[in-house]
C-alpha cells in the first residue's frame, strides 16, 4: 500500500473548482516532485495532504488513514516554503520542543542539528539565525521520530549551493531509509537528478505523471547535440552537417529522438576532426512547459 494516496481529488470554494479529479500516489522510498505554476493547485494539495483543508469530492489516504488524523500527524513530517520559529528560543530549544511534541528524544533532536550542520550554533538564539540556518531547523524537524511521509514546500528556499546539495543528501537518506517524500518546488534543475518521479499539475489538473524518462519518451522533444570541431575543419563539418554555428568552433544540431543512433553516427564517421560531443536531452523545464503548456508562467 503506498504511503500517500490521492484518488480521483476535487477542491471546490463555491463556484471556483481549485483542484480537479487530481489522483497519484507517493510509495515508500519513493521521491515525487509535485510542480505546477503559481495557482496551478499545489498547496490546495499540499493542505489536503496535512489534513488543513478538506477535499471536496475523492479520496485521500495519509499511511492507510485519514488526513489530520493523530496517526498521521505522528508520521508525516512537513516542512513549509516560509518557516517561522520563535526567535527567543535557541535552536536546540526549539528542536526539542519538537521532540516533545512527536514524543521522541532530546538525544535525537542533538544528532539531527549536527545532522543539519547546525551543531556549532545550536545554543544561539533563532533571531540570530540567516533563512538558511532556520530552513536547516525546519528540515531538522521533518525528520524528528523517523517520519514515513515527508511533505517538503519549497525546502531549499534561502540554502546556499553547497547546503542545497546537502539537503537532497538528507532527502536521499529519508527515502532509502523507507520515508515517502513528496517534494513541491521550482527548483527545477535541482530536482532533474533528485526525485524518482515527476507529477506535473496545470489549472488544477494533473496533467503528466511519470518518470523522467518517461516523460522524455512521451513528449518526444528535441535533443541538443553539441559538436566541438578542430579550427581547420568547422567549415567543412557545417556544411556535412548543417545545424547552427556557437563560439566559432562548435556547431548544435537539433533532432527527434529517434533520429539520434542515426546522427552520432554520422558524426562519428568525422574521426578526428571532432575534438568534442555533448548529447543533452529535454531539460525538466523543457517538460514542465510541454505537458503543462506554460507560456512563461511562474512555476
Amino acid at each position: 500500500m503506498p504511503a500517500l494516496e490521492i484518488e480521483n481529488v476535487f477542491k471546490r470554494y463555491k463556484a471556483l473548482e481549485t483542484v480537479s479529479d487530481v489522483s497519484f500516489d507517493v510509495a515508500a522510498g519513493e521521491r515525487v516532485a509535485l510542480l505546477g505554476h503559481n495557482g496551478a493547485g499545489k498547496t490546495t494539495i499540499i493542505r489536503m495532504i496535512l489534513g488543513l483543508t478538506s477535499v471536496s469530492d475523492g479520496a485521500i489516504r495519509v499511511l492507510g488513514g485519514a488526513p489530520g488524523t493523530r496517526s498521521a500527524r505522528k508520521q508525516t513530517g512537513f516542512l513549509p516554503e516560509s518557516v517561522a520559529f520563535h526567535g527567543a528560543l535557541t535552536g536546540r530549544e526549539q528542536l526539542h520542543h519538537f521532540a516533545r511534541l512527536k514524543s521522541t528524544s532530546k538525544s535525537e533532536a542533538d544528532t539531527l542539528l549536527e545532522r543539519v550542520g547546525l551543531a556549532d550554533a545550536a545554543d544561539r538564539k533563532i533571531r540570530t539565525y540567516s533563512k538558511g540556518m532556520r530552513q536547516r531547523i525546519g528540515l531538522a524537524q521533518v525528520m524528528l521520530g523517523r517520519p514515513k511521509l515527508a511533505v517538503l514546500d519549497e525546502p531549499t528556499s534561502g540554502l546556499d549551493p553547497v547546503s542545497r546539495h546537502e539537503f537532497y543528501d538528507i532527502v536521499d537518506e529519508l527515502a532509502n531509509n523507507g520515508a515517502a517524500v513528496l517534494l513541491s518546488s521550482h527548483a527545477l534543475t535541482e530536482l532533474e537528478l533528485r526525485t524518482d518521479r515527476v507529477a506535473i499539475l496545470s489549472k488544477g489538473k494533473m496533467v503528466a505523471n511519470d518518470s523522467l524518462s518517461h516523460l522524455r519518451q512521451s513528449a518526444q522533444l528535441p535533443i541538443r547535440v553539441t559538436v566541438t570541431a578542430t579550427p581547420d575543419t568547422i567549415e567543412g563539418m557545417a556544411a556535412k552537417l548543417g545545424g547552427q554555428r556557437v563560439n566559432g568552433q562548435s556547431l548544435e544540431l537539433l533532432c527527434q529522438p529517434p533520429e539520434k543512433v542515426a546522427l552520432l553516427s554520422t558524426i562519428t564517421a568525422l574521426g578526428s576532426a571532432v575534438k568534442d560531443l555533448d548529447v543533452t536531452p529535454a531539460s525538466l523545464e523543457e517538460l514542465y512547459r510541454h505537458f503543462s503548456g506554460s507560456n512563461g508562467e511562474q512555476i
